[in-house]
């Protein structure tokens, strides 16, 4: 492993997801945006819908990652989400569909609708449509 190499592991509750090393990983928390490189300071966070980003020697490698938690350690990443997707993994036609429902529900609030599960939802559906864009 290069020097500047970290471990990074991602796992869902049906698969390991990807298994590799990389160079720097980038993903939102329920903090902002992070981005991780080998020796980062150990730290736990709350994973948020948007973009992950798998900068590795010879590329980068893009998912949609929609929630979960992280463990960051001075030389590994694990990420345990319960849904992320390639892009090669992602509907278009469902993920367009997702996201005018949410922006629909934010639009006409009325005193039953859930905000921020309209909000996560069209998040959500943000992430698999830039991801597949990109």
């Amino acid at each position: 492993m290069a020097d500047n190499l970290m471990k990074v592991k991602i796992i869902t509750p049906d698969r390991v997801f990807y298994e590799g090393e990389a160079v720097m990983v980038e993903f939102n928390t329920s903090e902002g945006e992070i981005g991780v490189l080998k020796g980062h300071i150990p730290l736990t966070v709350v994973v948020a819908p948007g973009i992950l980003n798998i900068t590795e020697e010879d590329g980068v490698k893009k998912a949609a990652l929609h929630a979960g938690f992280a463990e960051i350690l001075q030389d590994s990443v694990v990420i345990m989400a319960e849904i992320i997707e390639w892009p090669a993994e992602i509907d278009v036609q469902r993920a367009e569909e997702a996201k005018e429902r949410a922006e629909e529900r934010l639009r006409s609030r009325t005193p039953e609708t859930d905000i921020a599960r309209a909000e996560v939802a069209l998040q959500r559906a943000l992430a698999r449509i830039y991801v597949i864009d990109k």
